[in-house]
């Protein structure tokens, strides 16, 4: 919460900040500036290159939104506001930086009069004077570099905003750690979808669990560290599948994960760049049912495959999805073969075993808080009973950061009994018919087969029909 003047009350403040090596001058304005882009500058490595997806994130979320960065030997403040710029014809986003001598700051010479008059209108409409910018600087790393952003005047709903925050539970207690939601818990409308139970269109924190192919940054919501799930590691009774689409190779990796079957959820999780850009996308014959496939997650890295020689990229300028064109095409087509072909051999035709078997992953794996490794688990650890940082050199890995990871290996299926063929809805009373119909199919067959067994035919007989008599009244009473 922040106290603002324009309103004259404290309002909500959504705050988003890294340790990472800051922006000089030059990369701030490109950051804030509309349509740049750097179409020979194709870094494999990077996300960002058409300048729009800050600015459409940000203005989505709240109207006004500053920017705070430090380099080495530099400081930057932008204000991107539609409250200063109500009104006006052209858009106006100020912009003061600095040059950086230790923990001294001057204004550059050249840039004088303008950064002062940017300076006064960020003052004037926002928040932040020197002081409470001052107050920010300290929560750089001890390195000093970084980059803060800061959006408020967020949008409304209903009588509150529309993020919700969510303090949790303190203590470091993993039960309930904080989170930021949507308010609205609106749900993404997905062909053959049969439940809503899915946090990840509403929740930052289940978001960012997934956001990362491969995750090595440490991310915290709320002070509470996010613990990351790389799919591609979760997933059970696991299977790659390479292919070809229009001459570039593709790798889909394939497989049952418990979480996602206990929230009815299934889908292809595709990445550009090692982010998450589509998540749950239902495929074949996915999207004629609602439950074929529960359970079901495949994982893909399209970072190739969405891209042309000429720099174009088939990916929209929000990083929320991609374009209608025929490659995207032949990849659902090439998915939905896929995942059929899946269904088919390793999900239909499990034998179904009661008992208390869940989906369990075909690896554990627990991630170093230093080196930021994924590190193996042996087959049976819990790996629940591992405190919440966990290095290198603790149980039971007992090994060192230095040392590489290693690989994954397929596991076996393993079906919970919720699959069988009553649910925990259903009557009582039935449940006691299935069961003891079992009870006398059971008894009878072993009547017929053990021949130790001492009571004769007659005998036999008679108890299995009164035993029939009464499941029949007793089912006919229920």
């Amino acid at each position: 919460m922040i106290y603002s003047r324009v309103v004259g009350r404290e309002i909500p403040m959504l705050c988003i900040i890294d340790d990472g090596c800051g922006m000089n001058h030059q990369e701030m304005l490109q950051m804030v500036s509309f349509g740049h882009k750097q179409p020979d500058a194709d870094d494999p490595n990077r996300i960002g290159r058409f300048g729009i997806g800050f600015k459409t994130g940000a203005m989505k979320l709240g109207k006004d939104a500053l920017v705070l960065t430090q380099t080495t030997n530099s400081r930057s403040i932008a204000f991107l506001s539609q409250t200063l710029n109500e009104g006006k014809d052209n858009l106006e986003i100020p912009v003061v930086s600095y040059y950086r001598y230790g923990q001294f700051m001057e204004l550059d010479k050249q840039n004088e009069t303008l950064f002062k008059h940017n300076l006064k209108a960020i003052k004037e409409f926002s928040p932040f004077d020197k002081y409470l910018i001052g107050q920010k600087v300290g929560l750089f790393s001890k390195d000093g570099t970084g980059t803060h952003i800061y959006i408020w005047n967020l949008d409304e709903w209903g009588p509150n905003y529309s993020l919700q925050w969510e303090s949790g539970i303190t203590g470091g207690s993993s039960f309930h750690q904080g989170d930021i939601l949507i308010r609205s818990r609106r749900v993404r409308a997905r062909p053959g979808q049969m439940t809503q139970m899915v946090p990840l269109d509403y929740s930052l924190r289940s978001y960012l669990e997934v956001i990362f192919l491969d995750p090595r940054i440490k991310i915290y919501v709320q002070g509470s560290q996010v613990k990351s799930r790389p799919l591609a590691r979760s997933l059970n009774r696991t299977v790659v599948e390479n292919g070809t689409i229009m001459g570039k190779l593709v790798q889909l990796t394939l497989g049952c994960n418990q979480l996602e079957w206990e929230e009815a959820n299934c889908g292809i999780f595709l990445y550009w760049h090692g982010r998450l850009i589509e998540a749950y996308k239902r495929v074949g014959s996915m999207m004629h049912n609602g439950d074929r496939g529960r359970g079901v997650i495949g994982v893909i890295d399209v970072t190739n495959l969405m891209a042309e020689d000429n720099g174009h990229v088939w990916v929209h300028n929000n990083k929320q999805g991609f374009q209608d064109c025929e490659v995207y095409a032949e990849l659902e087509k090439w998915l939905g073969e896929r995942s059929d072909k899946y269904l088919d051999e390793h999900v239909d035709k499990v034998e179904l075993k009661a008992g208390s078997g869940v989906y369990k992953p075909d690896n554990e794996w627990v991630q170093c808080d230093k080196c930021r490794k994924w590190r193996m688990l042996r087959h049976g650890f819990n790996s629940k009973t591992l405190p919440l940082q966990w290095f290198c050199y603790m149980k039971p890995f007992n090994g060192k950061c230095e040392s590489s990871e290693q690989e994954v290996e397929p596991g076996v299926i393993t079906i919970s009994s919720k699959r069988l063929g009553y649910s925990s809805t259903e009557d009582p009373e039935e449940i006691k018919c299935k069961l003891s119909r079992q009870a006398v199919g059971t008894s009878k067959n072993m009547g017929e087969n053990d021949s130790s067994h001492t009571m004769d035919d007659d005998q036999a007989k008679n108890s299995s029909a009164q035993t029939r008599k009464r499941l029949r009244r007793s089912c006919r009473k229920s």
